[in-house]
C-alpha cells in the first residue's frame, strides 16, 4: 500500500488558476473523496496526478518520491476517466484494449502470458473473459467501465485515480460500480483518489474527503465527520443539493 501526497499545489492555465495552494494526504491503503462542484479544480488536481497537467509550483510525492522527477514511479498512479463511451478505441477489441495497460509495467510479455493477464484482469472486474475478443459496442455503459478499471489495474498501480467515473452512468449501475471499486481496493490494498460533484456517492467509497471551491481547500477531514457536521456553508450547500426522488439512492442494491 503506498501514499500520495501534494503539498502546496498550484496550477496555473493562461487565464485563470485552477488549483490554489493545495495540500491533501490520500492515506495508505483508504479512499480519499476530492468534492466540489463543476470549475472547482478536482479534476486538474487529478491530472497533475497522472502527469496529465504540470503544477505552477508544489509537489506530488508517492512514497516520498516527486513524481515530477520520477518517471518510472509514474505508472504506478493510474487514471479511471469519466467517460467510458470515449475511453475505449471502438475499433479495438476490448481484450487488446486491457493488454495495452501491460506495456506500463516494464515487462516484456510472451503472447500466451498476455493472454493470461487478460483474462484474469476481465475476471477480476466480473466481465466474461470468452468476450476478449468483443468491440467496445457490444458492451453496457457499466460493462465498458469496468474494462477501463481493468486497463488502469492491468499496469499494477499503487494508487488509482478515479475522476467522476459515475457520472456517465444510470443510477441502476452506478452502485455496481462502486461496490467493485471497495471490492479492488480490499483485495488489491489499493489507495484511491476518488473524485466526484455528489457527496452522496463520496460518502459512499470515502473514509476523507476535502472539498474544493474555487481552485482552494474549503473543508478536510473524515468523510463521516465532515458530512454529519460540515463547518463550511459550501460544503453545506453541497450536501442540500444532492437530489432525492422519492427514496434515498441505495448504493448497497
Amino acid at each position: 500500500m503506498s501514499e500520495l501526497v501534494f503539498d502546496h499545489v498550484t496550477v496555473r492555465f493562461r487565464d485563470h488558476t485552477a488549483v490554489d495552494d493545495v495540500s491533501l494526504v490520500v492515506r495508505s491503503g483508504t479512499t480519499h473523496g476530492l468534492v466540489g462542484e463543476s470549475g472547482s479544480g478536482k479534476s486538474t488536481m487529478a491530472r497533475v496526478a497522472v502527469g496529465l497537467e504540470r503544477a505552477a509550483t508544489g509537489t506530488v510525492r508517492l512514497d516520498g518520491v516527486d513524481l515530477a522527477r520520477a518517471t518510472g514511479a509514474r505508472r504506478r498512479v493510474q487514471m479511471i476517466f469519466q467517460d467510458p463511451f470515449a475511453a475505449l478505441d471502438p475499433r479495438m477489441p476490448v481484450g487488446a484494449s486491457v493488454a495495452e495497460g501491460l506495456l506500463a509495467t516494464g515487462r516484456k510479455w510472451s503472447r500466451a502470458d498476455r493472454v493470461k493477464r487478460v483474462r484474469e484482469l476481465l475476471d477480476l472486474v466480473h466481465i466474461d473473459p470468452g468476450r476478449a475478443g468483443e468491440r467496445p459496442a457490444r458492451f453496457s455503459g457499466g460493462q465498458r467501465q469496468r474494462l477501463t478499471i481493468a486497463r488502469a489495474l492491468a499496469a499494477e498501480p499503487a494508487v488509482l485515480v478515479a475522476d467522476e467515473i459515475t457520472s456517465a452512468l444510470d443510477v441502476s449501475v452506478q452502485g455496481v460500480v462502486l461496490n467493485l471499486l471497495r471490492e479492488l481496493q480490499a483485495e488489491l490494498d489499493l489507495t484511491m483518489l476518488f473524485i466526484s460533484h455528489n457527496l452522496a456517492v463520496v460518502h459512499y467509497v470515502s473514509d476523507d474527503v476535502t472539498v474544493l471551491r474555487g481552485g482552494r481547500v474549503v473543508e478536510r477531514g473524515s468523510t463521516d465527520s465532515v458530512l454529519a457536521d460540515p463547518a463550511d456553508p459550501y460544503t453545506r450547500e453541497l450536501l442540500r443539493s444532492i437530489p432525492v426522488l422519492g427514496q434515498p439512492l441505495d448504493l448497497e442494491a
